[in-house]
């Protein structure tokens, strides 16, 4: 008896399933169902369910109470290994893939729509006909065998499962919404920005102190518009570039102290501002929709409202329901543990493998103590930054761990020269990605705020950069995060499997850190679920090496309190 199952939605409203051998091709009769939540229900046997979407089909089955343990989404699979292939681009649909297979014209992908606030659906629109499940078979059995053609088949079998079991917790996420206090957040705007004025026009503080940055020039400049600042600016005879924070902050000039902070309590007002409010919180919860694997590295973005870039102060709204806590998960130093990992360099291996601050431990090593240097130099080395003094660090850092810097230096090199480059387990860095704000930015290059790409800070397909030294630099940094980002899918798969038993849920995900809403008296043992979930998550992505993968963790009913 199989434990794997298609399931293909019919255009009558129905299901098809059928049992599915390891061929993955039927191994039994297809069965036609009314109800899809009652043909995964009377099937609690089934292991893993194979179907064309998460987002098409399991939004429907949470809707009506029913959880999946697995599922293989056979588009996200076709990503996956579209990439791999180096045919990274293509479309991705399972209506492209059985076309692809038949030899027949591809179609193109559905357009990427923008979310609705309060909405809940999938990133991309249902197909307008469903494809049958004997279509939907074939191409998942043809899939089965690009896996076993790629370079090292189990691991990509295991990414490809990782990404299935993210876009479930995507979906429950997404219902559960993270906890969210309204009446917190309209104090905290309150406070930061006074009172509203109507009309929906800047509120009181911001009036101010954009008339602190105009008596500063003696004219009127419109704080706002990065043009008019610059051209005050060279009136009084300084020369700006641009309005960036770390461009205007070492002015000496009047304008400068107002300017800074109308500029941080603007990006609040307009990114999570009364507007937000009404528009993304509804009964609590702030539900923002979660996309698995939304950028290049694996990363997820959140389509809609915002939700992986939080600032601090508005975190104070991201409050526990009654009786409730909030665990709040970091991974510690997450890169560097990953960096060794991934080269096996035995120096930096034997120094991961401790819980105490890996940045201190390779400075008694490699820089005599400093720690900021020895920082600054692993940075440099994940991200690029090798100019200047970043040289001479790296330099000490090749000496102390020599392959662990080889590593790197060979992506770069690959990236600059357009070859694939991959993570541990196999996500594939299409030639042409180029360098992303967010990477860039914690090497200590400065970078436009707020990012303007719709990856949320990181660099997407289609905003890539033609230069090969920024390819080369993006390249060193995917062997990293992209393996991190490996790494975070099977913590959040061997979490989620943890807690399935417990009234505790996954509510929040942001690169390495994940929160878990649950009863109080839940909070320690989901605190040792996180811990467990990180050593497993290490074991199965990295096989078994010394390193480990700490988180520090938080038990608050305030997500500010956590930090």
């Amino acid at each position: 008896m199989t434990d794997r199952w298609a399931l293909a939605p019919a255009e009558d409203g129905g299901v098809e399933i059928a049992p599915l051998g390891r061929d993955g091709l039927p191994a039994g009769p297809v069965y036609r169902e009314a109800d899809l939540a009652g043909a995964v229900r009377g099937r609690p046997e089934v292991a893993r369910w194979v179907w064309r979407s998460t987002a098409e089909v399991y939004p429907r089955l949470l809707a009506t109470g029913v959880r999946v343990e697995r599922c293989y989404d056979i588009e996200d699979a076709e990503t996956l290994l579209l990439g791999h292939e180096g045919r990274h681009g293509e479309p991705r649909s399972a209506a492209a893939a059985l076309a692809r297979l038949r030899g027949g014209p591809v179609p193109p992908d559905p357009p990427q729509r923008s979310a609705e606030p309060g909405a809940q659906s999938s990133l991309f629109e249902p197909q307008s006909v469903p494809l049958p499940l004997a279509d939907l078979v074939e191409v998942y059995a043809d899939q089965q065998r690009r896996h076993d053609a790629t370079a090292h088949p189990e691991r990509m079998r295991l990414l490809t499962a990782a990404e299935s079991a993210g876009m479930l917790v995507a979906a429950e996420m997404n219902r559960s919404g993270l906890p969210w206090s309204a009446e917190v957040h309209r104090q905290v705007l309150h406070d930061l920005l006074g009172e509203r004025y109507a009309g929906g026009g800047e509120p009181r503080r911001l009036a101010e102190l954009a008339d602190e940055v105009s008596a500063a020039f003696g004219r009127r400049v419109r704080p706002d518009l990065p043009a008019d600042v610059i051209k005050a600016f060279a009136q009084a005879g300084i020369k700006v570039r641009s309005t960036r924070r770390w461009e205007i902050e070492s002015l000496d000039h009047a304008a400068v102290k107002p300017l800074v902070e109308y500029k941080k309590l603007y990006r609040i007002w307009v990114a999570h501002g009364w507007s937000w409010l009404q528009d993304w919180v509804r009964d609590g919860r702030f539900r923002p929709e979660f996309v698995a694997g939304g950028t290049v590295t694996g990363r997820w973005v959140t389509n809609g409202g915002g939700g992986l870039q939080i600032p601090k102060v508005i975190r104070r709204a991201v409050v526990a329901d009654p009786g409730w806590r909030l665990v709040v998960a970091d991974a510690d130093q997450m890169e560097l543990r990953v960096l060794a990992a991934i080269s096996r360099d035995p120096g930096l291996m034997e120094v991961a493998g401790r819980e105490t601050d890996l940045y201190q431990s390779v400075s008694d090593r490699a820089f005599s103590g400093d720690r900021d240097q020895a920082k600054i130099a692993v940075l440099g080395a994940v991200y690029g930054q090798t100019s200047g003094d970043g040289l001479k660090n790296l330099a000490a850092l090749r000496r102390r761990f020599p392959k662990a810097v080889a590593y790197v230096d060979d992506a770069a090199r690959a990236g600059e020269e357009g070859r694939l480059v991959r993570t541990w387990l196999g996500r594939t860095c299409p030639p042409a990605a180029g360098v992303g704000d967010d990477a860039a930015e914690e090497a200590g290059i400065p970078q436009d705020e707020p990012a303007d790409s719709p990856a949320g800070g990181e660099w997407a397909p289609g905003y890539a950069s033609t230069d090969a030294r920024a390819r080369g630099r993006f390249a060193r940094n995917f062997v990293v995060q992209g393996s991190a980002a490996d790494w975070a899918l099977l913590l959040l798969a061997a979490l989620r499997q943890a807690c399935a038993g417990m009234a505790a849920e996954l509510v929040f995900f942001q690169h390495d850190e994940v929160i878990v809403h649950c009863p109080e008296e839940e909070a320690e043992t989901v605190v040792a679920a996180i811990r467990e979930a990180a050593e497993l998550a290490g074991r199965l992505t990295f096989g078994r090496t010394p390193v480990r993968f700490p988180f520090t963790t938080a038990v608050v009913e305030c997500y500010a309190d956590a930090k």
